[in-house]
């Protein structure tokens, strides 16, 4: 059952409150996700349609700028260093990798398609002079 668009005044809500909890960027109360990563068509409170959204690349890029590098250093150097049996990888390097890259994908695109709405966010387009 959707629920039908309210009109009227709408609060601006951080897109990092909004985003990171994986609500709707215009009333915060309804949900962003249909599953882990893919976007819902519109919130189900306030009706505002996802079409806007459009986060592209830039979780990944996040991702493996912030997590994917320091995991894959962390997992070479511990081999470096050690050379640990492979089991060693399984229980360390296993786990940190998926804590870095995994887990903070969802969080960086919700705040990613929030701040698209919070900022107004478009195409560019080239002024006329």
């Amino acid at each position: 059952m959707e629920a039908q668009p309210q009109d009227g005044p709408w609060p601006k809500l951080e897109p990092i409150r909004t985003g990171l909890r994986g609500r709707c960027p215009r009333c915060g109360q309804g949900h962003l996700f249909q599953g882990f990563l893919k976007l819902r068509d519109g919130c189900e409170v306030c009706g505002l349609s996802y079409d806007f959204a459009d986060p592209a690349d830039g979780p990944a890029f996040f991702v493996i700028c912030f997590g994917c590098v320091p995991a894959v250093t962390f997992a070479l150097l511990l081999e470096i260093w050690l050379s640990p049996a492979w089991w060693v990888h399984l229980v360390t390097s296993l786990p940190f990798l998926i804590v870095t890259c995994v887990l903070p994908l969802r969080p960086l695109k919700g705040w990613l398609v929030c701040s698209q709405f919070f900022f107004k966010a478009g195409e560019g387009r080239i002024a006329d002079g």
